[in-house]
């Protein structure tokens, strides 16, 4: 079970390195580019990884804090729904999209690492 537990804690960190390396492909594209789906794959990822790690606390004797991960899905689905919004859309991403979008994604791991 601790196997299972460390993957999905890797999986998770790499989910938010992607959303921020999603922030340098973004920047790269044109400037009438619409916003890369790659943000709401990765968003699922990390809902999908958090979710199963709370699920797994009891398997796994751990225990979170439940007021801090409620705010962390609360700003997870902030970028989900903003991505969501814009990739179906397929117009142009405004110029304040994906600097907030990875603000919102640097404020989540504030929380993760300095909330405890």
């Amino acid at each position: 079970m601790e196997f299972v537990r460390l993957l999905l804690v890797f999986l998770h960190l790499l989910g938010m390195a992607l959303l921020v390396g999603m922030f340098l492909v973004q920047r790269r594209a044109p400037a009438d580019a619409p916003l890369n789906p790659g943000w709401l794959h990765i968003a699922a990822l990390q809902l999908i990884t958090g979710l199963a790690l709370q699920l797994l606390a009891p398997a796994t004797d751990a225990e979170y804090n439940g007021m801090k991960l409620g705010i962390k899905t609360l700003v997870l689905l902030v970028i989900g729904g903003l991505a969501l919004t814009y990739v179906i859309r397929r117009v142009p991403a405004p110029k304040w999209l994906p600097p907030s979008l990875v603000g919102l994604v640097v404020v989540n791991v504030g929380i993760a690492v300095f909330w405890t």
